[in-house]
């Protein structure tokens, strides 16, 4: 613990270090010029000083400037920058507000301009991703399916679970140590299709944030990384659409004013349709005895938001979340029915006291639950698991003299978790079996932080939450200290720092690590600890090529403790001692992610390659609780080597190519080094046990695929549209999924003669058109 106490004295000698400079605030707002919607996370800088600031969600800006003649700058992705002069003085604060016009042509709408670089480079934070709607867009999709969480994959430190899938693994945490945040409510299951896509519909997305480490205080709950989304808000000048049609789904965004410049509204839908033509082919094989019944599967998601602007200084927001998977089989004999999702709904009161003070304050609700209901013959069963929250949080944004952006606000949450219910019965109700679990638990938060402008070189950004759970009458608290550093050692080069302590108090019971649906959410008991991690990073980051391009190095260190695995053979969808089942151990996770980017220009992209090793040790008092017996080895997403290449090319005005590469060391798997063969019933078929050694001591072939795209920019006569041709897999890479062994007899002698190993592998080379349009 020695490195805690280090970081925990940095994190204390951050408060005390002293103004090195006057400055004088300029604040003011960013908004869209079409249609009066403030622009979250729009840069506002001044690039001869190296300063600059991001704007809240309220469009709002303030930034610290030292007196004189100053030339400041907004950017927004996608959206042409503007500038203006301005003379900072010691008198009043100075308001200059910003309206931006969006790009006219496909080229600027993902380009940012040189200077949104360097406000990279002068910004506090690190091991941060943001990305639009629109950048995801022009990238390569699996069946034509624009997925913002697969465009993050893209990114180094973040990595999928293997083919396919929209699970993420960031710097060495699973899937279940994401926190996940749609307007600041908590989606439990990011994914559809068992996890191949993700339930963001691009059209009602904004923005999305991903933080790999160097967490703000506000956030907890989650020991890996954060995203959050922001969703769309209504035009407030006009009603328009948006939309796209593709192989397997189609999608719809309805937005505009109900009351000009008062209320407004938008509304999305998803929903996929290979289920008809599957039934279709069900219907016509009818009656053909050697046809076996394709299962019927179909996702949906709609969104929706209203925006009330109650007065000058108010504003209430109401957004919505469905989402729902249906998979079904159905014959004479046998029906399977299986369903789950997530359902969420979040009330939102933004309140302007004066310049300086903010307020938001949020009620929400959001649940994930999943059924499976089994018939066969006169028998039915029906299995299901949930877990359903109740959110009240407030945040507060205050700005005050000397260059101080402070943070600070509350959160408390209601937890309600059914784990594994099971019901059983007979079709004339004489056998009845019911069986499950119900918990209960309440998290709440308390946290406060500074972003600290000390000088054009330094920066600072540092704060503490205070976190807790109950469940049945344990309770659990924390002290979480985060701190970041910024110092500029020259106008091209900054150096960069960050230390953060997070706390996991639910936790993640799966049959797989690929994020399939089958998942149940546990709560910290008096059997079951947080888990507990701790992550420091340094970063250098350098502009160069007159700040057309920039490259990142980042080195990390994560150590993780309470970290869950469960027994072999454990039953985790049955059990009313669930917790019976878990074993307890320590992790840890270091690397080196290396970031090339450009976003300047014709040619676009970057260039990601990330270096990292993962390990877990599960060592106990009893030594059949051992994992590995007791040693170090390295989990499935253990992953040395990962390398993606994204390129984006304008070829004119109205066509754009887009190609994307990646390559990854292959996911550590256990396979049996031998196999014990005994026969305890002479003439029937022998036993064959398989022999384990180390876990995860194999490793699948490495997993690597080129994608591209082309986006063809049509002339409607009223809005815009275009035509997105897409090859997934070019080469046709035959990438592992999985791998099962085969047995190899000699049925004459009734004899085994070996095991042959097979492997599964998901998508060839896929094409697809989509045809996306917006009308306003």
């Amino acid at each position: 613990m020695r490195f805690y106490h280090l970081y925990s004295i940095f994190f204390l000698l951050l408060f005390t270090v002293p103004v090195l400079a006057q400055s004088f605030q300029v604040r003011g707002f960013v908004r869209d010029a079409n249609n009066g919607e403030p622009l979250i996370g729009a840069t506002v800088s001044v690039p001869a000083l190296g300063l600059g600031t991001s704007t809240n969600e309220e469009g709002f800006y303030t930034l610290s400037l030292p007196e004189g003649e100053h030339n400041l700058q907004a950017t927004y992705i996608g959206y042409s920058s503007f500038s203006r002069s301005t003379r900072v003085t010691g008198g009043a604060q100075q308001r200059i507000n910003f309206t931006l016009d969006p790009a006219k042509t496909e080229l600027k709408e993902v380009q940012v301009e040189a200077n949104s670089l360097r406000q990279k480079l002068n910004d506090t934070r690190m091991s941060v991703e943001s990305l639009s709607s629109r950048e995801a867009k022009l990238l390569p999709a699996l069946f034509g399916e624009v997925d913002l969480v697969k465009t993050l994959q893209l990114k180094p430190g973040v990595q999928s679970g293997g083919e396919g899938t929209s699970g993420m693994y960031v710097r060495g945490g699973g899937p279940d140590q994401n926190l996940v945040l749609v307007d600041d409510a908590l989606i439990y299951n990011p994914s559809h299709l068992f996890g191949f896509f993700s339930v963001f519909n691009p059209d009602a997305v904004k923005s999305v944030d991903l933080y790999k480490g160097g967490f703000p205080s506000q956030y907890g709950g989650r020991l890996s990384s954060v995203m959050d989304v922001k969703l769309n808000e209504g035009n407030n000048e006009r009603i328009g659409a948006t939309g796209g049609i593709g192989l397997i789904a189609s999608r719809l965004t309805v937005d505009g004013p109900i009351i000009k410049d008062k209320l407004n509204f938008t509304v999305s839908a998803r929903r996929t349709y290979v289920d008809i033509f599957t039934r279709q082919i069900n219907r016509l094989s009818e009656g053909n005895a050697d046809y076996d019944p394709i299962p019927d599967y179909y996702f949906y998601d709609l969104n929706g938001k209203l925006t009330y602007k109650v007065g000058k200084n108010d504003e209430l927001t109401l957004s919505g979340y469905l989402g729902r998977d249906i998979f079904g089989f159905n014959d004479d004999r046998f029906k399977f029915d299986f369903n789950w999702g997530n359902t969420m709904g979040t009330l939102r009161w933004r309140h302007k006291f004066n310049n300086s003070l903010y307020a938001t304050t949020s009620i929400y609700s959001t649940g994930y639950r999943y059924s499976i209901n089994n018939s066969i013959d006169v028998f039915s069963a029906k299995l299901t698991s949930a877990v359903q929250d109740y959110t009240f949080k407030t945040d507060f944004d205050l700005f005050v003299k000397g260059g101080h952006s402070i943070k600070f606000g509350a959160m408390a949450t209601s937890h309600h978790f059914t784990i594994g219910r099971l019901n059983f019965e007979s079709g004339d109700s004489t056998q009845s079996i019911s069986t499950g679990t119900n918990l209960s638990g309440t998290e709440f938060g308390v946290y406060a932080s500074d972003d600290y402008q000390v000088s054009a070189q330094l920066s600072l950004n540092y704060g503490l939450r205070f976190s807790g759970f109950n469940s049945g009458g344990k309770t659990y608290t924390a002290l979480e200290p985060r701190a970041a550093a910024k110092y500029n050692l020259s106008e091209s080069t900054s150096l960069k720092a960050s230390f953060a302590s997070m706390k996991q108090y639910v936790h993640l019971v799966s049959n797989s690590g690929a994020s399939l649906p089958t998942d149940i959410w546990y709560p910290s008991t008096e059997g079951v600890e947080p888990q507990r991690s701790q992550q420091v990073a340094v970063g250098l980051n350098k502009l160069f090529g007159r700040g057309k391009y920039m490259i990142t190095n980042e080195v990390y260190y994560k150590w993780m403790t309470n970290q869950l695995d469960f027994r072999d053979g454990a039953n985790l969808f049955v059990n009313d001692n669930l917790q019976d089942e878990f074993l307890f151990g320590i992790g840890k996770s270091y690397g080196n992610e290396i970031y090339l980017e450009k976003i300047k220009g014709k040619t676009t992209g970057w260039l990601g390659y990330t270096l990292s090793w993962t390990y877990r040790k599960f060592d106990s008092e009893n030594d059949l609780e051992d994992i590995n017996e007791g040693r170090w080895f390295p989990t499935r997403y253990d992953r040395r080597h990962d390398i993606s290449l994204v390129v984006l090319h304008q070829l004119n005005k109205r066509l754009s190519v887009t190609g994307a590469f990646v390559f990854g060391t292959g996911n550590a798997y256990s396979i049996p080094v031998a196999r014990f063969v005994f026969q305890d019933v002479e003439g029937e078929d022998p036993n064959v046990i398989p022999i384990y050694e180390d876990r995860n001591s194999f490793r699948l072939a490495p997993y690597h695929r080129l994608d591209l795209s082309a986006v063809l920019k049509l002339k409607p006569k009223r809005g815009e549209s275009d035509l997105t041709f897409s090859v997934y897999n070019v080469y046709n890479r035959r990438n592992p999924y999985f791998i099962y062994f085969e047995q190899v007899r000699d049925e004459e002698r009734r004899e085994t003669l070996g095991f042959k190993a097979k492997q599964v592998a998901l998508f060839p080379l896929v094409p697809s058109i989509t045809y996306n349009f917006r009308f306003k």
